[in-house]
């Protein structure tokens, strides 16, 4: 199994001279089963140049997986150009929306309007499936299996985990850790400490023993106070769910879109110095980065 960053940013695209090392798109990630079936985590900006490297080699059929439908990893989504070419396949995954009562199949119809697109969802050329997901039910795609797992955002995110062969890859997308909103000294502290135990060893329970662990990990731990109930969480967070869950390798992405290149050398080093025996390889996300489990 191959893994691919192809945007690594979060929340807003950012180019430009600050962010080249790195990347200024936001979140697509490509995987690559063992019968080379092409697996694309969010579509961000950063599946318009994963998009280019397809096109030697059509018909294309891709299996996408959203988290969820913030701006950030969706918005590539009209610039995928297969879709625009007979012959080629993309399979698009994700959660029931709550707010608005509709499926996935939303996610392509609210794009396509002519208040914010020239083109027509009935225009593309190649064939659009849409499967909404139940979380924690394995779909097999080619040898590999997807399983969608419910994290914690403001709106109905998934992370996946990836299985393919025995090797393993997990991805939070926007994830911030449940906290306790009462103070210690409150008598609703402890019940609610209870919960809040109870769906964190869930959710490590269904990550599980991982190779490669691909977190949300946008801020520092000096912003993360004034950061609260975002959404998002931390270098420092992210290492500790590599701890518990037992991955090999922990990869941190999502990069605050305020951050230069060097800005963000410099928090990743000061988080890897807090924890200067992580319990596995940590590293940082950049685009074009290639990983194979």
């Amino acid at each position: 199994m191959k893994v691919r960053m192809w945007g690594v940013r979060g929340s807003i695209p950012t180019p430009g001279p600050r962010t080249v090392r790195y990347g200024g798109n936001t979140t697509c990630i490509e995987v690559r089963a063992d019968d080379g079936g092409l697996i694309i985590l969010d579509a961000g900006t950063g599946i318009f140049p994963l998009a280019q490297s397809l096109l030697g080699a059509l018909p294309v059929t891709a299996s996408v997986f959203i988290t969820h439908t913030h701006w950030d990893h969706i918005q590539g989504l009209p610039f995928f150009v297969p879709i625009y070419i007979p012959g080629n396949t993309l399979r698009i995954h994700g959660a029931y929306d709550i707010v608005s009562m509709q499926g996935i199949e939303q996610v392509m119809d609210v794009q396509l309007q002519y208040s914010y697109f020239p083109i027509r969802e009935a225009e593309l050329k190649a064939k659009i499936e849409y499967r909404t997901l139940t979380v924690g039910e394995p779909l097999p795609v080619g040898d590999a299996t997807v399983t969608p797992v419910l994290m914690n955002h403001p709106v109905t995110d998934l992370g996946y985990r990836i299985e393919c062969n025995g090797k393993s890859a997990f991805f939070t997308g926007d994830h911030e850790p449940w906290r306790n909103i009462y103070a210690p000294d409150d008598p609703e502290h402890a019940d609610y400490q209870a919960m809040v135990d109870q769906r964190q060893a869930e959710l490590d329970a269904a990550i599980g023993p991982v190779d490669l662990l691909i977190v949300d990990a946008a801020y520092t731990q000096a912003e993360y106070p004034q950061k609260i109930g975002w959404g998002h969480g931390t270098y420092d967070m992210a290492i500790a769910m590599a701890r518990r869950v037992g991955a090999k390798r922990l990869l941190c992405t999502h990069h605050e879109p305020t951050r230069s290149d060097d800005d963000l050398e410099q928090a990743f080093a000061e988080a890897l110095g807090r924890h200067p025996a992580p319990g596995c390889e940590v590293l940082l996300a950049y685009e074009g980065m290639e990983l194979v489990l």
